[in-house]
């Protein structure tokens, strides 16, 4: 199993990726905020910055919710980042200035899909593209001791240097141009001041507008040796990898759009792993989010076949344990209900006449890539017997 922490503090040292021990900073203390190291050394190493939060109206790193009940040890650390701009000569979604994020879709009957032209098409290529090399810069900065609002900064600068606008800036609200979901986060994760720990998992969703479209992709990645090494993270981690690929292989013209999620599931629950329901693939090509849904798992009710020029996602969600979720109070960050860890992969997909085209595909260079999973785990049937929880 996945070394489990319950509760544990993050040491606000600079850099430092380790828990806080009970050493406070005394000046914090006669101010009543929260700043907990690991040791004297660190406190001491960390002085020059730190002492700037002792200045008036300065905020302490803490946990804005501190009452409420986390299903597992990762708590958010804010003062979230002041938001992001992008520059005006940059086209904007239309979501980008209205009030709430709210995209104000007027949408199509479930069995109205819209099939790109060739022309679209080639847009949709082009902006997936660009979405695959912003992923792949910000995977390469994932590392014990940066912030995963750091990573935020990249994707952000990365799109901007493309002439692109990151989609999820402000859609529904949503505040952040990247979406950082660790250990037992299933998605939506919003990228703050917590400093991203060797042993972690973590998933970046990343989705670019250029051109009059959106290209949307994700993976998790691997923080270090001791993830690697963690039979549970790789379980699970590799189990989602795989489900998407054999998810993939299924595309094609006349394909229902419920036969995806019988294939996630018989292959997750091979592994002993439970597939997340609440959330599913989307339609994407102008729109962000639009018909059809494609959800992650068997006996569903999505309605119609894909035809040539339809172009959506397939991201499954796959934990250790419950498919069920719960939402921390910041409306977004969304949880295992048990707290076990969680991955996804994504990729954007275009039916062709005679089969699928990977958009988002991986580049020969990009980092992370599947590890060996278990030797008993290979075999379908082998590692179920910890089975998948239905609670």
């Amino acid at each position: 199993m996945a070394e489990v922490v319950t509760g544990a503090k993050n040491c606000i040292g600079v850099g430092c990726p380790k828990d806080a021990g009970a050493l406070q900073c005394p000046t914090c203390l006669k101010l009543g905020k929260e700043s907990s190291f690991c040791s004297q050394d660190c406190f001491k190493r960390s002085w020059s910055e730190h002492k700037s939060v002792h200045k008036s109206g300065s905020i302490a790193l803490h946990n804005p919710f501190p009452t409420f009940p986390y299903t597992g040890p990762l708590r958010p650390i804010y003062p979230l980042s002041e938001r992001r701009t992008v520059p005006e000569s940059i086209p904007h979604p239309n979501y980008a200035k209205t009030e709430g994020g709210n995209p104000n879709y007027k949408f199509a009957a479930r069995n109205s899909i819209t099939c790109l032209d060739k022309k679209q098409q080639a847009g949709m290529r082009k902006v997936c593209r660009m979405a695959r090399e912003v992923l792949d810069v910000a995977a390469r900065e994932l590392k014990p001791g940066v912030t995963t609002d750091y990573i935020d900064e990249v994707v952000h600068k990365e799109c901007i240097k493309r002439d692109s606008y990151p989609s999820p800036l402000n859609y529904s609200g949503f505040p952040k141009s990247v979406c950082t979901s660790l250990n037992e986060v299933i998605c939506h994760g919003i990228p703050d001041q917590r400093m991203i720990r060797e042993g972690d998992i973590i998933n970046l969703d990343v989705t670019l507008y250029h051109g009059g479209f959106h290209g949307d992709l994700n993976e998790t990645y691997y923080i270090g040796e001791k993830a690697l090494k963690d039979r549970e993270s790789v379980r699970v981690v590799e189990t989602a990898r795989e489900c998407l690929e054999e998810a993939i292989k299924l595309v094609k013209p006349g394909m229902a759009f419920k036969d995806p999620g019988t294939v996630i599931e018989k292959h997750a629950k091979s592994k002993g792993c439970g597939v997340i329901r609440t959330y599913c693939g989307h339609g994407i090509n102008s729109l962000f989010h639009c018909a059809p849904n494609i959800p992650h798992y068997d006996k569903n009710k999505a309605v119609g076949i894909a035809k040539p020029g339809m172009t959506f996602t397939i991201e499954p969600m796959i934990s250790l344990g419950s498919f069920r979720d719960k939402t921390w109070p910041d409306d977004w960050t969304s949880v295992t209900l048990d707290g076990s860890r969680t991955a996804q992969f994504e990729h954007t997909l275009l039916v062709t006449e005679d089969g699928v085209e990977v958009l988002t595909a991986r580049l020969a260079d990009s980092p992370g890539g599947p590890v060996e999973m278990p030797p008993e785990l290979k075999a379908d049937g082998e590692g179920a017997a910890n089975g998948a929880s239905d609670k």
